[in-house]
């Protein structure tokens, strides 16, 4: 089962050698056992690659992410086919009726908000908690009265200040974006590794969003990079605060009653939901836990 985080930085050639990704630099040359590895971060412009390296990491499932020369993640490696039997799982996604669309991203919504509420309460914020937790016995069939917009607002403000947006060019939001990239890279790789495509969401149909089912999925992971980067000291954001937030990949939780990885939760997470897509029953979504 793949885990490893793997970082290129600075001036350096990959390629390919007997299941091995070689990492080549002037002053050393490593190799990594490509089954082991999860995600593949390109964070320096200086790299080249060979195709043979690429055909390989596509086969194997790498998720591989390209960094611009600011070193934030711009673009990512994706295969045509995530399975062999793609075609019918596109399908079975185009099949998804409305109403189970809309009763899964209640689930989705109502665990993000609760999350959201949890992490609150922990970091001592008991009012904006309250005010979550009276939010989530109002959440209607498709969130149609908002509350994780309203939820929102309440929990970035008690986060990051009463001044703080969303919008603004800051090192927080810098930091936030960096988390939120690489988890949306995680989730895509897992729809197309199980043969559905990332544009069809259940809520989120943005025409210019490539990653709308993604953008779904992810929603009750956010909080664990909210949570990392409220507790840095972010004077700069830099390569040292983009590795701490990349680590997060290696944090244990609980799902489905047992401890894995983050990255492997993403999976059975993931999986959990197609399955309650297709045999219409949300009973058969895991969500995770920090602790049971």
């Amino acid at each position: 089962m793949s885990w490893r985080q793997v970082i290129i930085t600075g001036c350096a050639k990959l390629d390919y050698k007997m299941d091995y990704l070689v990492v080549r630099k002037q002053e050393e040359t490593k190799k990594v056992y490509i089954g082991e590895i999860a995600l593949l971060l390109i964070e320096s412009t200086a790299v080249s690659l060979t195709s043979t390296l690429i055909s390989e990491l596509i086969r194997k499932k790498v998720k591989v992410v390209f960094c611009d020369e600011k070193h934030n993640p711009q673009s990512e490696l994706s295969p045509f086919y995530g399975c062999h039997d793609s075609s019918l799982k596109i399908r079975q996604q185009m099949a998804w009726d409305e109403e189970i669309k809309k009763l899964i991203w209640t689930e989705i919504v109502t665990e993000k908000i609760r999350n959201q509420m949890n992490l609150l309460y922990k970091l001592g914020y008991m009012e904006q908690a309250d005010m979550l937790k009276s939010y989530i016995p109002e959440i209607k069939i498709g969130d149609e009265s908002n509350r994780e917009g309203h939820a929102a607002k309440v929990y970035f403000n008690a986060l990051f200040g009463m001044d703080f947006s969303r919008s603004a060019d800051n090192y927080i939001n810098a930091a936030l974006n960096y988390g939120y990239s690489l988890i949306l890279a995680v989730f895509n790789r897992e729809v197309v590794s199980n043969g559905f495509i990332t544009q069809i969401g259940l809520f989120h149909d943005n025409m210019f969003n490539h990653f709308n089912l993604s953008s779904d999925l992810m929603e009750p992971f956010r909080i664990l990079i909210d949570d990392k980067v409220v507790n840095m000291s972010l004077e700069i954001f830099g390569h040292e605060e983009k590795m701490s937030i990349l680590d997060l990949f290696n944090k244990e939780v609980y799902i489905d009653g047992k401890k894995n990885t983050l990255n492997n939760a993403i999976k059975i997470y993931a999986k959990s939901i197609f399955i309650a897509l297709n045999e219409r029953d949300i009973a058969e979504i895991k969500f995770y836990k920090d602790e049971l």
